[in-house]
């Protein structure tokens, strides 16, 4: 079977190994692909695995070996999956590998937020411990996270992980899900507004929809606390950015931690970048060395099945 990888320098960067793909085949990696040497480079594989690359149904096209597409992500939007279908094109995702470091990465927004420990080390390493009156001194209100509320919009895996951990930091946790959700972790279901008006930090765990997209908008902002800090590790067109650029400028909420936006790379045009506390960091929730080698594993795991004639984590 020949199998190309179009990206895969993001899952890989040189510390994993691509084995467990390469002994199901005859393996090509590709670091990145531009979108015009898509089709040239995926030439008569019967398997791809793509993260970002696009394929689209005039790709679909023009490769009649085409039978696997693996992507190396939860998310899968990159792929037309009814082209895929009707081609007789079997596309896997990659679930629940990332769920610990993308909790992880919620709470390392929301501490940044409480304790501000980088700006206080920095000023210490630039000499202003020892000229200071007194034995302690603070640049930013110092918060305590237990008995505030944390509020989380999504209650799948990702949003259960993140409860448990404000519970555990003694966190009263209030939660907002499309369906009902039942749950053993001490976490009471409210309507969105209520959670918007209730929360002292919020964290954006749901997935993209055609009816959520930009949901968190000037409304939206304008019923949270104006002490309240918001951490978005879902997916950034849930934002909508100006508004949320707006809200902090103009104090409506006290900050912002971003881990996505709604274009990736950011864009020049971008106003977070920007705005009044507003920290963002490049989409690296899911990078954690654990999380990409559950990933890898994953990948070859799926590709396996399919050869095997039972396919798993199937999205089409």
């Amino acid at each position: 079977m020949k199998i190309v990888v179009l990206d895969g320098h993001t899952l890989n960067p040189g510390d994993l190994s691509w084995d467990r793909i390469k002994n199901l085949g005859d393996l090509t990696v590709y670091e990145r692909t531009p979108a015009e040497l898509t089709i040239e480079r995926a030439a008569g594989a019967e398997a791809v695995f793509t993260n970002k690359v696009i394929i689209d149904s005039k790709i679909i096209e023009h490769l009649p070996n085409l039978k696997f597409v693996g992507v190396l992500a939860t998310g899968y939007n990159i792929v037309d999956t009814e082209a895929a279908r009707a081609a007789g094109i079997v596309v896997c995702n990659i679930p629940a590998y990332s769920t610990a470091s993308v909790a992880q990465m919620v709470f390392a927004h929301i501490l940044h937020f409480t304790q501000h420990v980088a700006t206080h080390a920095q000023s210490v390493s630039a000499g202003d411990w020892p000229g200071s009156k007194d034995f302690s001194y603070w640049l930013t209100p110092q918060i305590e996270l237990a008995g505030k509320t944390m509020g989380i919009i999504g209650f799948g895996q990702i949003g259960q992980a993140v409860a448990r951990i404000a519970v555990a930091m003694g966190m009263n946790v209030i939660f907002n899900n499309r369906s009902i959700k039942q749950t053993e972790i001490t976490a009471q279901q409210v309507e969105l507004d209520t959670l918007l008006s209730e929360s002292d930090f919020i964290s954006i765990n749901c997935p993209l929809t055609d009816d959520n997209k930009g949901f968190i908008d000037k409304t939206a902002l304008s019923k949270m606390k104006k002490s309240a800090f918001l951490v978005n590790t879902g997916r950034g067109p849930l934002i909508n950015e100006q508004d949320l650029a707006d809200a902090l400028n103009e104090g409506t909420i006290a900050g912002a931690g971003l881990d996505v936006l709604s274009v990736e790379p950011a864009t020049a045009e971008n106003p977070l970048p920007k705005a009044k506390n507003c920290f963002i960091t490049p989409h690296i929730a899911w990078a954690t060395l654990e999380a990409r080698q559950r990933l890898m594993k994953i990948a070859g795991d799926n590709l396996e099945a399919f050869i095997a004639g039972n396919p798993v984590n199937v999205v089409n």
